[in-house]
């Protein structure tokens, strides 16, 4: 993990634990490594619920409540898509807010509309909501996700502002 994103996440506890907020979150393209890089800092455990990593279809509308009619309509990489996984991960994970990351992670699986470093966000907290939509870049796949684990912390620290 580098140094800014280190920052990122002790700030995010921070506020976690000066306001007695709970996190969780939803991963598709990060495969779990923003779950993984905020529980690397000692003390989360006191703010950190869990995480849901719903690469599958059937776990996005099983677990985590989005609408088989969602995915037909938008696909899984769609904002409306990030929104109910965000959702879903608040009310099935009992936290205070939640953060969600679908997209194309790469090198293949893109499209003219939605091409590899599509990855779109939400957000969802106490009369919160918000989603966002990002293009990255990178020569690996782990470089989009790294950029994109960035963005959902930066996201997050920014609502719960």
């Amino acid at each position: 993990m580098n140094k800014q994103v280190l920052e990122k996440v002790n700030l995010l506890i921070q506020i976690c634990q000066q306001r007695n907020w709970t996190l969780g979150f939803a991963e598709s393209c990060t495969g779990g490594l923003l779950s993984a890089q905020v529980t690397s800092v000692p003390g989360v455990s006191a703010i950190f619920m869990g995480s849901v990593t719903s690469y599958a279809s059937a776990v996005k509308t099983g677990i985590l409540g989005v609408p088989k009619t969602a995915l037909q309509s938008y696909g899984e990489v769609s904002e409306p898509v990030a929104r109910y996984m965000a959702r879903g991960a608040r009310k099935h994970l009992n936290c205070d807010w939640s953060v969600s990351i679908t997209g194309v992670a790469g090198p293949g699986g893109g499209s003219p509309q939605k091409p590899v470093g599509t990855v779109f966000f939400a957000v969802s907290g106490p009369g919160f909501e918000a989603a966002k939509r990002q293009q990255f870049s990178g020569p690996k796949r782990q470089d989009i996700q790294q950029q994109s684990v960035d963005f959902a912390l930066e996201l997050l620290i920014n609502a719960m502002k």
